[in-house]
């Protein structure tokens, strides 16, 4: 045997630059700030890291999973780790005799540092994830952008239909995909992947094409316009696209028959709710659709048209607008509050299942509003929100 591997080895924590595509779910899910970042890699603190896995289950492309036995001494620092391009190989004498050993002392996550669910629906189709990467990416070609957002709108949302023509790409709603900008960053090195979740139901934009659609924003920054989403905002049709992926295995919508939706977003947080609306209506499945949908006000809030115009037989919209001149502030929490009866008649449903997807900011006011109509309508709402993350019925996708 050799004798390092009788020596001081940890099981080091790393994360993928070829598969990573610098969403910051790992940073900000980290408990003990083990993770950080330059204008280039998300790397891990080898001295700081307890291997809790908290950042594990939210990654959407797995690049969070990745470990290496290494000697304490020999440990990546996070100045190395800042200069990869791809993740270094393992050294084979340092595998299987070190692995029990650190596995077994590896701390198990608390029940407390994930907020929703780890595991998708149990009724929910199985997904494909990353058939394409950074090093062998799919090609689409741009057939339709559509601004969503009024004229006068500060806020420039758009509707982007990306067309693969007979290149496989299966997604089901829930899913996102990576986007990879042409160009260099300053340091000269090509512009890492932007994420974005998908706004088309499984059989397509338009139904039985091979076509995804995607809600982007338009960001501008005071050190410069976002250059993917400008990137896309301006794309026009024939115009050909970088894509990797599809991410995600567990913000999917259940299958089974009469499964309820509640529903929670904010701006582009639209897109994964806007695809399964569009496959329930496409296949007129029962089961109740709740819709809780805020924005700064109503010129703002994408796909407005569309969602006045559904029938409230086929799904309760509620809209909710924070910046209207003359109108109190009103949020996603304050619209749920005033339904508090029938939410509550949801969750009290073990067929109802929860999907909140939008800004980082909302998590706590939708998290405080449940348990407070849980609270008032007799419900254990520690009980309850444990089962629901158990059983895959409490989606959280916030950015």
């Amino acid at each position: 045997m050799d004798t390092r591997v009788e020596m001081d080895t940890i099981r080091q924590h790393l994360i993928d630059p070829e598969i990573c595509i610098r969403c910051n779910t790992c940073e900000e899910t980290c408990p003990i700030d083990a993770i950080t970042h330059d204008g280039v890699n998300y790397v891990v603190k080898a001295e700081v890291c307890n291997g809790c896995m908290a950042c594990v289950p939210p990654c959407p492309t797995g690049a969070i999973d990745n470990w290496r036995h290494v000697l304490r001494s020999e440990a990546y620092s996070v100045d190395v780790q800042f200069g990869w391009d791809e993740l270094p190989a393992q050294d084979a004498d340092m595998n299987a005799p070190a692995e029990a050993a650190i596995q077994s002392d590896a701390p198990t996550v608390a029940s407390d540092t994930v907020r929703g669910s780890t595991i998708a629906p149990w009724s929910a189709a199985r997904p494909y994830v990353q058939l394409y990467t950074h090093k062998a990416p799919a090609m689409a070609t741009v057939v339709g952008n559509y601004r969503l957002t009024d004229a006068a709108a500060q806020s420039d949302i758009r509707h982007i239909v990306l067309d693969f023509g007979a290149l496989p790409f299966p997604v089901l709603e829930g899913q996102s995909i990576g986007i990879l900008p042409p160009g260099m960053n300053a340091d000269g090195r090509a512009h890492h992947a932007r994420q974005y979740s998908i706004a088309s139901p499984r059989d397509g934009e338009r139904p039985g094409y091979n076509n995804v659609s995607l809600t982007v924003k338009r960001v501008k920054h005071e050190n410069g316009d976002g250059v993917c989403s400008n990137y896309l905002c301006d794309l026009k049709k024939g115009d050909v696209v970088t894509v990797i992926g599809p991410f995600g295995n567990t913000f999917l919508m259940p299958n089974h028959p009469d499964s309820h939706l509640l529903m929670i977003c904010t701006g582009t947080g639209s897109a994964p709710m806007r695809a399964m609306t569009e496959y329930r209506r496409r296949r007129k499945e029962t089961g109740r659709l709740m819709l809780f949908f805020g924005a700064r006000t109503r010129e703002e809030l994408p796909y407005f048209g569309p969602l006045t115009n559904l029938p409230r037989e086929f799904i309760d919209t509620n809209l909710a607008f924070s910046r209207t001149p003359g109108q109190p502030k009103r949020y996603v929490q304050d619209a749920m509050r005033e339904r508090a009866d029938d939410v509550a008649r949801l969750l009290d449903d073990a067929n109802t299942h929860v999907y909140v997807c939008g800004l980082r900011g909302m998590e706590d006011g939708v998290l405080e509003a449940l348990e407070a109509i849980a609270g008032s309508h007799g419900l254990d709402w520690t009980a309850l929100w444990e089962r629901l993350r158990r059983e895959g019925r409490l989606h959280l996708e916030t950015y």
